[in-house]
């Protein structure tokens, strides 16, 4: 693209070109997009309109998903096609082009099986409609807390876009904020819903500045959110708002755990997607000596290649090279005290044509009393560390998957029986299973339908 394309809202009465916009640029600082910023008047009655909105009937919304995820990574959307889409994304965001494109095939796969991942949270004595014969001896009804989903977006990465389509498989109208940092994805796919049968007061795309954000949360009955640890205190006493925090995720080794065996599957949970998403792994902990899996580490990582992110073998996250040097500073302030097997002379490799690569990092700690273990950065960035059983399951809680590379199943039945009832562990995955693994059928961090759906009794004569 060489003019700067033009990224519209996405409102109820169709799509709107505001005054004010906000110039989208690459990682080299080149300008791609104009994106389009609702004000709060226009929000507020988008929301109003989403409100009034009846639902589509149940196979009519289920067709017009499937149609979409067909749009969204096979046709022409808004004037680009597949591959001008899966390029600007990369050059835009700095995520590595396999990975958008791995993304991009779990957003269609989301919209074929929405109501299947939407329905895992189905409560096995529920029905879904009052008229089911089991109302006539009262049953529960599984039904939505609400009529309309706010999602404020994250930019990270493409892939949680697949979620909130389980919203409109259940009924909901959403109302969607993308993030000014990669708009691309959230367009072409409330394009494509549009097209594929969704109302225009279904499912709106409501860009805005900070100043406005929140009134597309208070306009809505719930909202997803995803953020840091300050979004999660923010809203850790709202139940109307599901926040997707920092993933934290660690991989345990015990005592006898034979890691060689297993090397391939902690460096692909490291790096997997260029290390950006929430399920890689910033985390190694081992029961003895860490240093001779840190080495092996950074052998592995050391030898990833550093390319534009739009290069079909680009493995690494790319961002402006401002902004990749902030992020060195960070780092080199963060691991004082630990030794750098990969790293410690910087992340940082600066690409001919703009931007910079940020290069994996290794850091071997002490302990764990430092905390440098809870740091999550963009890019393949870990810390491993000694951990004792002596010091018990504290330090590996506030994690979204844990991996256990056990060296003796029987002794650490008990260890994992207090992970597996921790309620600060989302996942567990036990033995040779990468951490990125995923499957709808399966929570993610929760099922989203526990958020959304609640029951009711229905007693009928």
């Amino acid at each position: 693209m060489d003019e700067p394309h033009l990224l519209d809202a996405l409102g109820p009465a169709g799509p709107y070109r505001a005054r004010k916009r906000e110039t989208v640029t690459d990682t080299a600082g080149f300008p791609v997009a104009e994106l389009s910023l609702t004000p709060r008047l226009f929000v507020t009655r988008a929301l109003s309109a989403l409100h009034r909105a009846t639902p589509l009937p149940l196979e009519r919304r289920l067709a017009a998903l499937a149609e979409a995820g067909r749009m969204f990574r096979e046709d022409t959307v808004d004037g680009l096609s597949y591959r001008e889409y899966e390029q600007t994304v990369a050059r835009v965001s700095g995520i590595p082009l396999p990975a958008v494109r791995s993304a991009a095939d779990e957003i269609a796969d989301s919209a074929q099986r929405a109501l299947a991942g939407a329905y895992g949270a189905l409560p096995g004595g529920a029905v879904l409609d009052w008229r089911d014969p089991r109302t006539r001896a009262g049953a529960a009804v599984w039904t939505r807390r609400g009529d309309v989903l706010a999602v404020n977006a994250a930019g990270n990465h493409p892939a949680p876009h697949a979620l909130w389509l389980e919203a409109l498989a259940l009924g909901y109208r959403v109302a969607l904020r993308p993030s000014r940092r990669e708009p691309f994805t959230p367009h072409r796919l409330v394009t494509a819903l549009r097209a594929s049968g969704f109302g225009d007061d279904h499912v709106a795309l409501l860009p805005t500045d900070h100043a406005t954000a929140d009134e597309v949360l208070l306009g809505a009955d719930l909202a997803l959110v995803y953020g840091g640890d300050d979004v999660v205190r923010k809203y850790a006493d709202d139940p109307t708002v599901l926040v997707q925090g920092p993933g934290r995720t660690k991989i345990l080794v015990t005592e006898g755990g034979d890691w060689r065996a297993h090397l391939d599957t902690i460096v692909d949970s490291i790096a997997h997607h260029g290390g950006v998403k929430c399920v890689d792994v910033t985390a190694v902990l081992v029961e003895g000596d860490p240093a001779p899996l840190a080495r092996a580490l950074a052998e592995r990582l050391g030898a990833l290649p550093s390319l534009p992110a739009e290069d079909e073998k680009s493995a690494l996250p790319v961002q402006p090279a401002d902004r990749a040097r902030a992020l060195e500073r960070h780092l080199r302030e963060r691991a004082r005290g630990t030794v750098a097997h990969l790293g410690g002379d910087g992340v940082v490799e600066e690409l001919p044509g703009g931007g910079a690569v940020l290069r994996p990092a290794v850091f071997e700690v002490p302990d764990l009393k430092g905390g440098w273990h809870t740091a999550e950065l963009p890019f393949p960035c870990v810390w491993v560390a000694p951990w004792s059983r002596a010091e018990g399951t504290g330090e590996l809680r506030d994690t979204l998957v844990l991996g256990v590379l056990s060296g003796d199943e029987d002794r650490d039945a008990d260890l994992v029986d207090e992970l597996v009832d921790d309620p600060t562990v989302a996942n567990v995955y036990l033995g040779d299973h990468p951490t990125h693994w995923m499957d709808r059928a399966v929570p993610h961090d929760g099922y989203l339908g526990d958020f959304l759906m609640r029951t009711k009794t229905v007693l009928r004569g």
